[in-house]
């Protein structure tokens, strides 16, 4: 990787999806500094959140967005880094929860006039990886995982979040973005996954580092 200043990679994709462990993994084969989601203050909110959505979205959201903002600008000080999820994939929540009533509109008014802020104050990743997995293998590793508060969430919510991470994915234009289907790849537990994503993602930064070369 030609710069390594800043933010190298971020993964993403929805609950249970694995992207802790390919950010682990991605450390480890391209000598990255990993940072992992942040799940400190959360986990009280989130809890509250899934037994009163309407009244503790917006203070959860917001308290995600505003630990998101401070770990990313972290991370670019430190640089070579890669972030399991970041402040750019803060939006499918708030889009998600306003769809659904969660978020009043003058809450989400107030959201993204927070987040297209500190959107000006950071700089995206290299590459953004999306993980791509549909809704009933998201669900079987959810549970495999085994968080309480999760588990006990309906499937019509992991539902619509697959659905809005689609979308948000379909419209990204921030910069290189590598999708990639993991429904049938272990690519912990499996040797021939692990190479498979790994080869897949040295050809896209092998791919941008002639580009930034060129230009």
């Amino acid at each position: 990787m030609q710069n390594a200043a800043g933010v190298q990679i971020v993964v993403d994709g929805v609950t249970g999806v694995g992207k802790s462990s390919l950010v682990k993994i991605i450390s480890e084969e391209f000598n990255l500094k990993p940072f992992s989601e942040m799940f400190e203050d959360e986990n009280r909110l989130l809890n509250k959140f899934f037994h009163d959505r309407a009244k503790w979205a917006f203070p959860m959201q917001t308290n995600f967005l505003t630990n998101r903002f401070k770990q990313y600008r972290q991370a670019m000080k430190v640089g070579n880094a890669v972030m399991d999820r970041s402040i750019y994939s803060d939006r499918i929540f708030a889009r998600m929860y306003l769809e659904y009533g969660y978020f009043k509109p003058e809450e989400y008014a107030v959201y993204k006039n927070l987040l297209d802020t500190m959107l000006e104050h950071v700089i995206p990743p290299r590459l953004l990886i999306y993980l791509q997995v549909d809704t009933d293998e998201a669900i079987r590793r959810i549970h495999k995982r085994g968080r309480e508060d999760e588990i006990d969430v309906e499937r019509q919510y992991w539902d619509n979040l697959n659905r809005f991470y689609e979308q948000n994915y379909r419209e990204f234009d921030l910069h290189h973005l590598l999708a990639i289907k993991v429904d049938s790849l272990d690519y912990v537990h499996r040797h021939e996954d692990r190479e498979f994503m790994v080869e897949k993602i040295r050809k896209v930064l092998e791919a941008i580092d002639a580009q930034e070369l060129d230009s």
